[in-house]
Order: C-alpha cells, then sequence, then structure tokens
C-alpha cells in the first residue's frame, strides 16, 4: 500500500469505538490494552490496539500520530509483529507524569527503552524499517527531518504486519487519530541520512 488511505488493515483487538475517514482513523481505546510479555510485571497481554498491514520481508512504513496522553502508559505510535511473540512498538507513552519516546522490543520476552520526548508529544509521526535481520526506528515532528530512535536486530520472517498501535493499560478513553500511512519498500539511506 502506497499513499495515505488506511483501508485493508486487519485489526488485532479491534476497539469498540473506532472510523475512518479520507485516510485518517480515530480510535478510542478501550480499558486494559496492552501489549508486554513477562519482563519485570511477570505477565503477558496482548490485548492492545493494532491496525496490521501485511508486508514482505523488507520494508518502510510510517504513520502521523495525534494523542492527548493522561494517564499511566497511555500510549500510541507503530508496531511492526511477526507473531504473538515476536514485535516491536514504539512511540509516545506517558510514564510518571511525563511523555516518554518509547520502545519495547520483544522477541519471547519485552524490554523497554524509553527517553524523554523533546517535542510536542500531541502529534508527531513514526517510521519503521526492516531488512536483513535489522529494525530501524525514527521518529519526526514535521515529516521531513527523521532523527533515528531505535537500532536493533529484528527477526527476520518472509512477512510481516504493521500499521497504528495504541493501548492503555490503566484505563480506557484515549482518542487517537492515525493519519498519513505509508508503507513502500525500504528506502535505504544511510544511518546519518535523517531525511
Amino acid at each position: 500500500m502506497k499513499g495515505s488511505r488506511m483501508k485493508g488493515g486487519v485489526w488485532l483487538n479491534e476497539p469498540a469505538r473506532w472510523s475512518e475517514n479520507k485516510g485518517v482513523v480515530e480510535v478510542i481505546t478501550d480499558r486494559g490494552s496492552d501489549f508486554w510479555r513477562e519482563t519485570h510485571y511477570g505477565f503477558t497481554r496482548d490485548s492492545g490496539h493494532f491496525l496490521g498491514f501485511r508486508t514482505g520481508s523488507a520494508f518502510t512504513a510510517q504513520v502521523r500520530v495525534r494523542a492527548g496522553y493522561e494517564a499511566l502508559y497511555d500510549q500510541a505510535g507503530i508496531m511492526v509483529r511477526v507473531d504473538e511473540a515476536r514485535w516491536v512498538k514504539a512511540g509516545v507513552e506517558l510514564s510518571d507524569g511525563q511523555a516518554m519516546l518509547s520502545s519495547v522490543l520483544t522477541d519471547g520476552q519485552s524490554d523497554w527503552a524509553t527517553a524523554a520526548c523533546p517535542f510536542d508529544p500531541s502529534d508527531f509521526r513514526m517510521r519503521a524499517t526492516v531488512l536483513d535481520g535489522i529494525l530501524r526506528l525514527q521518529v519526526s515532528v514535521d515529516g521531513k527531518r527523521w532523527p533515528l530512535l531505535r537500532l536493533a536486530p529484528f527477526p527476520v520472517a518472509p512477512s510481516y504486519l504493521v500499521g497504528p498501535m495504541c493501548c492503555t493499560p490503566e484505563r480506557a478513553g484515549l482518542k487517537v487519530e492515525f493519519s498519513e500511512f505509508s508503507l513502500s519498500a525500504p528506502l535505504g539511506k544511510d544511518l546519518h541520512d535523517l531525511s
């Protein structure tokens, strides 16, 4: 899928309230939605909202995210998924009263990497590129400059699901708007090319 329409995706844990209009998907999260496996907390949750688009073994995907985070662990961004035990989610997450750039990489167990969000978290873009077993996550405020958020090994698979993701483990009712979704061949840019 190339372009900004979001038709053709398949929901994992379809939210009770959502709509799509002219390439904008609006979601109101369900209570207790989350993605996590084991680490620290000892539980596994696979109840977060994820609108997945099937892709091949290599791709670049990006999405614009608008949300108003209010409660602990409110989160929205992008997800790349092989199956319930191998995935990554990345975006903005509220932790200890502060908006954080957050990524959770899961290969059997989840890790969690955070950094203080240096921009207005209510409107940003996420990009994920997968190529030859490497995952590259980038974040952008304006859709022009894309600093690196994370570079990591990622499970090799013949295909992936990729698309918008949001969760509210502690409540219901986070309103999220996803737009400008695109899916293409890997961009093939140098690691320090921020365009």
